[in-house]
């Protein structure tokens, strides 16, 4: 446990450099990250890096619920509108454009505040967790053999090698990366996920929400974002090459209105099918994060919400 001095702040340690652990807020999707990110942020002395996957691209801005300049009261937001919708988003990247500023951000004196419910991301910023190369020339023969043979071929060639992510991974791209993984270093791709062990100190703070509570504001949410012109925002985001986009064209929203722009869908049923596949992708959100004993979980609702997670920050 960290001490604190009489204004409430890490207390030094014997080298005089203070404690200050890196500060995770994650949970699902539409459950309030961003605004207890930012109160954290102007209680304590913070800075925020953004975790969420979608909130990297330019341009993305309605369809992923991005925090307006304006909500971010002056708080300082670092790795928000940092690449194109046609750049591929890496996590082996992100952890070290993360790790880089967590570091910044503490020799200046104040937390990093992680913000984001992107699983993965957040993990490899905290944790000891390795990231193996690409090989684009493997990977580019996968790929051809995931479209001649089909997925259920892949993965049945990936449970020979690693029947743990052959069990766990359900989509083409990730059964490709797992054979290209261990294609490159001749082990399984299972074994690069780890025992959770911080890399540095850390808290994590979990916000939940009641899941008919969760579904309701998750179907308004999608709703205002059509108000406020998710359909344009894709239509121009597609004239810069969001169709080509390996990440950003699979965002939730952005993939389900291009199909409109193509004249496959309309507008209510683009948004119905938006807000069916945002609980889905909220619900596994949760089971990554609940699997991870180390979180504190606080009632996003609780009117002293803030109090509550800077007192469980400052007990660690």
């Amino acid at each position: 446990m960290h001490g604190t001095d009489s204004a409430g702040h890490p207390a030094e340690t014997g080298e005089g450099d203070p404690v200050r652990p890196v500060i995770a807020v994650v949970g699902p999707t539409g459950s309030g990250k961003s605004d207890l990110g930012v109160s954290l942020a102007l209680a304590l002395g913070g800075e925020v890096i953004n975790a969420d996957a979608m909130q990297f691209y330019r341009g993305m801005d309605i369809g992923t619920a991005k925090i307006s300049v304006a909500e971010r009261r002056g708080v300082p937001h670092h790795l928000l509108d940092i690449m194109d919708v046609t750049e591929e988003a890496s996590v082996s990247r992100f952890q070290e454009q993360a790790r880089t500023l967590i570091a910044q951000i503490r020799s200046r004196g104040r937390y990093p505040i992680l913000v984001g419910g992107s699983g993965l991301y957040v993990r490899a910023a905290l944790d000891v967790l390795e990231f193996p190369g690409t090989d684009p020339a493997l990977r580019a023969a996968l790929e051809r053999e995931l479209e001649e043979t089909g997925l259920d071929a892949l993965r049945l060639r990936l449970r020979a090698v690693d029947p743990v992510s052959a069990d766990r991974l359900g989509d083409g791209r990730r059964v490709v990366r797992a054979l290209e993984v261990h294609g490159l270093t001749g082990r399984p791709f299972s074994s690069f996920m780890p025992a959770r062990e911080y890399f540095q100190p850390a808290v994590q703070l979990g916000l939940t929400v009641e899941r008919p509570l969760l579904h309701r504001r998750l179907a308004e949410r999608v709703e205002k974002m059509v108000g406020q012109g998710l359909l344009a925002e894709v239509e121009m985001l597609a004239d810069r090459g969001l169709r080509e986009g390996r990440t950003a064209g699979r965002a939730l929203g952005y993939a389900q209105f291009l199909r409109v722009l193509d004249g496959a869908s309309t507008v209510p049923a683009a948004a119905e099918e938006t807000v069916v596949a945002t609980r889905q992708f909220a619900r596994r959100q949760l089971t990554w994060f609940r699997a991870d004993p180390r979180i504190t979980w606080l009632d996003w609702n609780d009117p002293d919400l803030t109090a509550r997670a800077a007192a469980a920050i400052l007990e660690q």
